[in-house]
């Protein structure tokens, strides 16, 4: 028995009536904004970490036009231990584009809002349905799940040609009329709530009945897992050079790559010279004892990267003229207001 795109849609939209979630906290009020900041908060991470990060986000910057004119550091410190901090660098000119480009409103066109920066398809439809109550499709995790599962579509989703295919299943399901933002909303409840990557609920499921890998008894090889990669490691000294005052040598990181424009404790190659390096790039002159603390594991969606960490105390610092503001010294009190990498942020809080 298969479902007409119709029937789909009205079984979607009953189950949500009842059982989907209305309470979050950007779906009290319907707004670009909003719906933009926690879409982009959502990538990857799950509601109940970012429900906390999106509450301070947006009181520190409740409009568009406060987050075009804040200061990157700002917005990194706010974003700080939530992790892919591209989406961060990129949140901050989304909004000054919008602000310069569209006099602070946003576009309601799919092709413009994915011109944007850090604005991806998906993205792009999920402001215009769940915001202007525009018909446009989105394929987040969830989506991608319940479509996988619902017609046993082998392979991995991140495969170019399975991508394709559940894109084109989004765009025939999704309503044209204006159930388009209860639907919406609804597709990502089903498969955040009841079309879980492990143990679903498939007898509260709406489609139960109809979903292919239900019926053939074989939920669990969908959708297909990534193939398997062993990830390369990667083994760093981590310096905390603090100086007499108690106060701690800081550098901001480049502002792409890794904990990009975040500050983060110097580091080096595990072989390095450490008194040598010190003197060479930081003008420091350190002296002995050295105090090395317990390894800190870090894991990437790319790499495994394992910390060293050694304090360093610093008997001099002479740094030239025209040094530039990417090393800083900071007592304890000022680390509690800039962006830090997640694992200096609990290297430091160990310290102290």
């Amino acid at each position: 028995m298969t479902l007409t795109a119709e029937q789909f849609q009205q079984k979607i939209v009953d189950w949500f009536a009842h059982s989907g979630r209305k309470h979050l906290p950007w779906q009290q009020e319907k707004s670009p904004y909003l719906t933009w900041i926690s879409e982009v908060m959502l990538q990857q991470t799950q509601v109940a970490t970012v429900t906390p990060y999106f509450q301070r986000f947006i009181q520190h910057f409740p409009t568009l036009s406060r987050l075009a004119k804040a200061n990157i550091d700002e917005v990194l410190m706010l974003w700080s231990g939530l992790g892919y901090y591209a989406r961060a660098r990129n949140l901050h000119r989304c909004a000054q584009t919008i602000e310069k480009e569209y006099s602070g409103r946003f576009p309601q066109d799919l092709l413009l809002l994915q011109n944007l920066p850090g604005i991806g398809r998906s993205t792009a439809g999920a402001i215009l349905a769940l915001a202007f109550n525009q018909p446009a499709s989105i394929l987040d995790g969830n989506v991608k799940r319940v479509l996988s599962r619902f017609h046993a579509i082998p392979g991995w989703p991140g495969l170019s040609k399975v991508n394709k295919q559940l894109w084109a299943l989004a765009d025939h399901y999704t309503p044209k009329n204006k159930h388009i933002c209860h639907y919406t909303q609804a597709m990502m409840d089903l498969g955040a709530l009841i079309c879980t990557r492990s143990q679903p609920k498939c007898a509260e499921c709406p489609l139960q009945n109809y979903c292919k890998a239900y019926t053939n008894n074989n939920i669990a090889n969908y959708p297909s897992p990534k193939p398997l990669k062993k990830n390369p490691s990667r083994i760093i000294k981590m310096m905390i050079l603090m100086n007499e005052d108690q106060e701690i040598l800081l550098e901001k990181r480049p502002p792409s790559g890794i904990w990009g424009g975040l500050w983060s404790l110097p580091e080096c190659a595990i072989t390095e010279n450490v008194k040598n390096f010190c003197k060479k790039n930081y003008h420091c002159e350190v002296t002995k004892p050295f105090e090395k603390y317990p390894f800190l594991k870090h894991t990437f969606s790319h790499f495994q990267l394992e910390i060293r960490p050694v304090r360093i105390p610093v008997k001099q610092w002479s740094p030239p003229l025209m040094e530039s503001d990417r090393i800083v010294w900071y007592n304890k009190q000022q680390l509690t207001s800039i962006g830090l990498a997640a694992p200096v942020k609990k290297l430091l809080r160990y310290i102290n």
